[in-house]
């Protein structure tokens, strides 16, 4: 990401130097998705190892340019310290995290009923698929997605139906970057979820403590 310049000069070396200044090996850490540019597993292996060497337990979620992604068979017991969601949960002590890659939302200027609709409604079956299993732990769900959830023009989404739906109060994404798409993005209470921006340039490469 480094070609892009501004915020992602020497961003690998900043969010390593201020995770270990910041997370231990007991805290957990979100990662909703745009992982690594490899296009197979095997060329994804330096950037998870990477990821592995930090401290802390990560919880990974698929991005829209993950397309190393693998099954859950493959991919699942690489790593002591990385889970990876997919129609499932990760259940810790006192929170379960819940998830899915998301999709663009109807309202979308991009989006399209012959492309985009059965992406986003398999999406939905796949998160609805992720909160009712961590429902099923009795403990707070704290969700996330790649997508945003809704639109900043907009305040509702089948997405945040499904966060109603199963008592989410806290949920994050990542997928927008720059500064246009950031100031522009939602954040705050929408339809009763504390929602919060988590790409990179928008954390300063600095995790964000949620809980």
């Amino acid at each position: 990401m480094d070609m892009f310049g501004g915020a992602w000069v020497n961003h690998a070396e900043r969010l390593r130097d201020i995770w270990l200044r910041l997370i231990e090996s007991d805290d957990v850490v979100f990662v909703p998705g745009d992982i690594s540019w490899a296009l197979k597993l095997n060329e994804a292996l330096a950037d998870l190892a990477w990821i592995d060497a930090l401290p802390g337990k990560k919880v990974l979620l698929r991005g829209n340019h993950d397309l190393w992604w693998s099954s859950m068979k493959k991919m699942r017991g690489l790593y002591d310290s990385i889970s990876f969601i997919q129609n499932d949960c990760v259940e810790f002590d006192d929170f379960v995290l819940c998830g899915s890659r998301g999709w663009l939302c109807p309202g979308d200027p991009n989006f399209s009923e012959l492309t985009d609709r059965k992406i986003y409604d398999r999406e939905l079956l796949r998160l609805e698929m992720s909160l009712s299993a961590g429902y099923g732990c009795n403990k707070r769900i704290i969700a996330a997605t790649h997508y945003p959830p809704v639109m900043s023009d907009q305040d509702t989404s089948g997405f945040m139906d499904l966060y109603n739906k199963y008592g989410v109060k806290t949920a994050v994404y990542g997928h927008l970057h720059g500064i246009k798409a950031i100031t522009a993005a939602p954040e705050g209470t929408i339809c009763g979820v504390d929602l919060k921006l988590v790409s990179l340039d928008k954390l300063e490469a600095a995790p964000l403590k949620i809980i």
